[in-house]
C-alpha cells in the first residue's frame, strides 16, 4: 500500500462514520503514525508504507472510529502554536479557549514584567502560551491534580518557559499571597445535569474534575472571583472562559465583588466565551 492509497482510506472511513473533521482526523493520525509531517502525505503519496507503520494506522483508526479523540490517540494536542502533551488528568485544550489568551495578550504589553496565576492549570496550555509570549512575566500554575502538574511542568519545559512556571498542587488559591497582576483560568463549567449528555469523546475520555461546574455550573468562578478580590493587586485583572450561557451570571459576581471594566469577549464562533475584568 502506498501513503496517499493508506490516507484516502482512512479519510474514507471516517467519512462515512460521521466523524466531525474527518480529513483533517484522518491527515494528523496517518500522518503520525508514518512518523512524517502532514504535508508529506501529498509529497510522498507514492512512497510504500513499511507493515509496521500500517498496522500502527489501522490501530489509530480503530480508536478513533470508538470515540477516542485524536488529542488523546496521539498524546498530545496543538494550542496556540504549540505542542502539549496530555494525560488522564488534563484537559484536552480546544481551540475556543485560545480567545482566552488572545483577550489577555491584548491588555498586556510585551516588554511588561509582573505575576499571573493560572488556577486549575491541567496540562499548562494557558500558563504555558502566555509565557511564552510574554517573556517578562512569571506564572503560577495551580491544580490539584500532582498528575496534571506533572504533565503541565513537561509542557512548560517542552516550550522552554520552565523557568517561569511555577507548580503549585492546592484546592484554588488557598496557600497564595496578594499582589498578583492577573488570575487567568478556564475552570469547570458543565452543569452536573449536563455531563451524561456530553460527547462520548468528551464525558469518556477528559478527567471530570475539569469539567463538572456543580448543580449551577458556576461554582469554581464564586470561589475564583472571590479570592481574585483579595490576590489581585490594585489595577490588576481577571479572565475567565466561560460557557455561552453564563455572562450575565459572570458579571453579577464580578461587580459583587467590585470589579469594574468588565467585558465579555466572543470567541470565533461569535459566542460569549471570556469574561475579563479590573480590580480597581
Amino acid at each position: 500500500m502506498r501513503i496517499g492509497q493508506l490516507y484516502r482510506e482512512v479519510r474514507d472511513r471516517f467519512r462515512q462514520a460521521g466523524l466531525a473533521t474527518p480529513d483533517l482526523d484522518a491527515r494528523l493520525l496517518v500522518s503520525a503514525a508514518l512518523s512524517l509531517q502532514v504535508s508529506d502525505l501529498v509529497l510522498r503519496e507514492d512512497e510504500d508504507v513499511p507493515e509496521e507503520n500500517a498496522d500502527r494506522a489501522k490501530a489509530y483508526e480503530n480508536l478513533r472510529l470508538e470515540g477516542m479523540p485524536v488529542g488523546r490517540i496521539l498524546g498530545e494536542r496543538d494550542f496556540y502554536g504549540r505542542k502539549f502533551t496530555l494525560n488522564a488528568a488534563t484537559l484536552e485544550p480546544r481551540p475556543d479557549t485560545e480567545t482566552l489568551v488572545d483577550a489577555v495578550l491584548a491588555r498586556v504589553e510585551p516588554q511588561e514584567t509582573g505575576v499571573m496565576c493560572d488556577i486549575g492549570t491541567g496540562s499548562g496550555a494557558i500558563a504555558v502560551s502566555l509565557l511564552a509570549e510574554r517573556p517578562g512575566y512569571r506564572v503560577i500554575a495551580v491544580d490539584l491534580s500532582e498528575e496534571a502538574l506533572q504533565c503541565a511542568l513537561r509542557n512548560a519545559a517542552l516550550n522552554g518557559v520552565e523557568d517561569r512556571f511555577y507548580p503549585v498542587c492546592a484546592d484554588y488559591t488557598s496557600c497564595l499571597g496578594s499582589g498578583l497582576d492577573w488570575v487567568v483560568s478556564n475552570p469547570p463549567y458543565i452543569r452536573s445535569s449536563v455531563l451524561a449528555r456530553l460527547d462520548r469523546e468528551v464525558n469518556q475520555h477528559d478527567p471530570i474534575l475539569a469539567l463538572d461546574g456543580g448543580d449551577s455550573g458556576l461554582e469554581a468562578y464564586l470561589r475564583i472571583v472571590a479570592d481574585a478580590a483579595v490576590l489581585l493587586r490594585p489595577g490588576g485583572g481577571i479572565a475567565l472562559e466561560i460557557g455561552y450561557d453564563q455572562a450575565d451570571d459572570l458579571k453579577k459576581q464580578l461587580r459583587h465583588h467590585g470589579f469594574v471594566a468588565i467585558e465579555i469577549i466572543k470567541d470565533l464562533s461569535g459566542n460569549d466565551r471570556v469574561a475579563l475584568a479590573r480590580k480597581p
